[in-house]
């Protein structure tokens, strides 16, 4: 297997992260200008998040949630590039990763069903999780 095959999903990732932002400041900038908000009146820290209906908290907060376990997963990844580990089942979790992530992520930005949202990100982390004890164990073990 080729090992730049692990860079699919990284760079997914990093797409899904670039959605997002630019969905969180479609949103925030809408709210803002229909509200009639001035600059000034979001200068206190948080202001902004105590102004804000969901529509436009959500996206920020789950922007916020794809700097946490994504980032181990970037780690991750870079790591099985790095010592040549990467394979079918190492790239088989990452898509999941993926896949449960942007789902996630629609998730939350949208009609943001909690418990949906909580079992999206549950699959997802797992994948990771799986990723980090099986490349723990092989690097232990060698």
């Amino acid at each position: 297997m080729a090992q730049t095959a692990i860079f699919g999903p990284f760079f997914a990732m990093m797409l899904l992260t670039l959605l997002v932002w630019v969905y969180m400041y479609i949103r925030r900038i809408h709210f803002i200008t229909g509200s009639n908000i001035r600059p000034r009146d979001l200068a206190a820290p948080g202001a902004l998040a105590q102004l804000s209906p969901a529509a436009v908290s959500n996206p920020s907060d789950n922007l916020k949630n794809l700097f946490e376990i994504p980032v181990l997963f970037y780690a991750l990844a870079l790591y099985l590039f790095v010592t040549h580990q990467v394979d079918s089942a190492y790239l088989t979790a990452a898509w999941i990763f993926v896949a449960f992530r942007t789902l996630h992520s629609a998730v939350h930005c949208t009609f943001n069903l909690v418990l949906l949202r909580f079992y999206l990100y549950l699959i997802a982390t797992l994948a990771v999780w799986f990723m980090f004890a099986r490349a723990a164990l092989t690097h232990w073990g060698s």
